[in-house]
Order: C-alpha cells, then sequence, then structure tokens
C-alpha cells in the first residue's frame, strides 16, 4: 500500500512537472515575436560594445597616448608652457583633455595639467584640474590628491589643505605616500596650532611607518610638538 502511495507522489510531481513545461511552451508560442525581439536586442547590445571597444576606444585610447607623448617630455623638462599649451606641432596638455577626456590618457592628462598649473603659482585652476583626475594607482594616485593639498597650503586654506594630506595618506596605504603625507598633514596641523592632532599623526608614522624616511625622524617633531602642546 505504502509503496502504490510513494508512485501515487511521482506521478502527482511528473504531472506539475509536465504541467509547468506546458505552460512554458505556450508562453514561448504566445510571445514568440517579442521574445525574438528582446534576445535580438541583447544580442545586438553585446555586440555593439565589444564593436565600440575594438573599433573605437581602444584605437582611441591608443592615439591619445601617442598625441600626448611630447607633452609628457615637456612635463619633465619643466618646459610647463608648452607641456599645457603644446609647441605648434604637437598639442598640450589642455588639448589632450579638449579632444581625449573620456580616455585613460585624457584623465591622467587632468593631473599633468593640474601638477603644471600648481608649478606655475596657478593654485585655484590647479585644484580644478586635479579634481578632475582619479585614479587607483597607490603612487599616483596619491600624489594627485597630495597635490590639491599644496595648492590648498599655498591659498592659505590650511584646514582644508591637513584634511587632502589625511585623504592623500589613506588612498592605498603603502610605505612611501602614506608616511609621506602624514608627515605634511602633521607639519599643517602645527601651522593651525593644533599641536595635538600632530602629535597623533606624528605617532600614526612613528607606530605603523618606523622604517619609513618620516618615520626615522620623526621623533623629534613628536617631541617639539609635545612642548608646543604643554
Amino acid at each position: 500500500m505504502a509503496k502504490n502511495k510513494g508512485i501515487d507522489k511521482g506521478d502527482e510531481r511528473l504531472e506539475v512537472v509536465e504541467e509547468a513545461l506546458s505552460k512554458t511552451e505556450q508562453f514561448i508560442e504566445s510571445n514568440q515575436k517579442p521574445l525574438i525581439i528582446v534576445v535580438s536586442a541583447i544580442v545586438l547590445i553585446v555586440l555593439g560594445y565589444f564593436g565600440l571597444n575594438k573599433y573605437y576606444f581602444q584605437p582611441r585610447e591608443r592615439e591619445a597616448e601617442t598625441q600626448m607623448f611630447m607633452a609628457e617630455k615637456y612635463f619633465e623638462s619643466d618646459s610647463l608652457n608648452k607641456a599645457l599649451y603644446g609647441d605648434g606641432n604637437n598639442p598640450g596638455f589642455f588639448d589632450i583633455i579638449d579632444d581625449f577626456g573620456s580616455t585613460k590618457a585624457g584623465n591622467l592628462a587632468c593631473y599633468y595639467a593640474g601638477v603644471s598649473l600648481l608649478k606655475q603659482g596657478e593654485f585655484e585652476e590647479s585644484i580644478k584640474y586635479l579634481n578632475k583626475f582619479s585614479s587607483d594607482d597607490h603612487m599616483v594616485g596619491a600624489m594627485g590628491l597630495g597635490a590639491i593639498g599644496d595648492a590648498y597650503l599655498e591659498l592659505n586654506q590650511t584646514e582644508k589643505a591637513a584634511d587632502q594630506y589625511l585623504k592623500a595618506a589613506k588612498h592605498r596605504e603603502n610605505e612611501l605616500t602614506t608616511p609621506m603625507f602624514l608627515f605634511k598633514a602633521g607639519q599643517t596641523y602645527e601651522l593651525l596650532g593644533n599641536y595635538k592632532k600632530a602629535v597623533e599623526v606624528y605617532e600614526n608614522i612613528k607606530t605603523d611607518y618606523p622604517s619609513s624616511n618620516e618615520g626615522r625622524n620623526v621623533e623629534k617633531y613628536i617631541t617639539r610638538a609635545n612642548n608646543l602642546l604643554q
């Protein structure tokens, strides 16, 4: 008797599955045309994406890198006007930003332009371009954020500078840029007269980055800030 019940339950499950399959088939038959349109649209979007990437974005990226080569050379040799504006034959960073702003090279050009303007004393313009730049790279990303801090400091916006240095220090923390910008933050807090915060930042360097250049010399800054605090 128990056997028969088991068979009955098995038959019931089979009927449920068959019914579900039947309903699915009916749905597909009833909506065949819309389904074909949806599937075709998805295929076209996928193919379009790969096509755009291969035949538009990648060549555009390569062209931007090629176009920016001379501007980078001028930047390295401190020929900042030519780096920014070009030399008449080769474009400068401003041209790259205008023409290739959506590319990686265009993004990097914002960093170069911001640093160049910072060196030329154009601090507000420097901040504008550096804020357009973003990078996950632990070095360049941190340097871009730190350069904004330098510009704020030159503009006597000291609190903003300190905040920016901390932001740079926390960007993908590492043994080089993190202690460097923590130290800059500490010095900036001293300028603000916030010696308690300065000591806190210096102690962070001493504890977490003792073998860095800043860590090897930070003890005297801790002593000085503590004396000023008392």
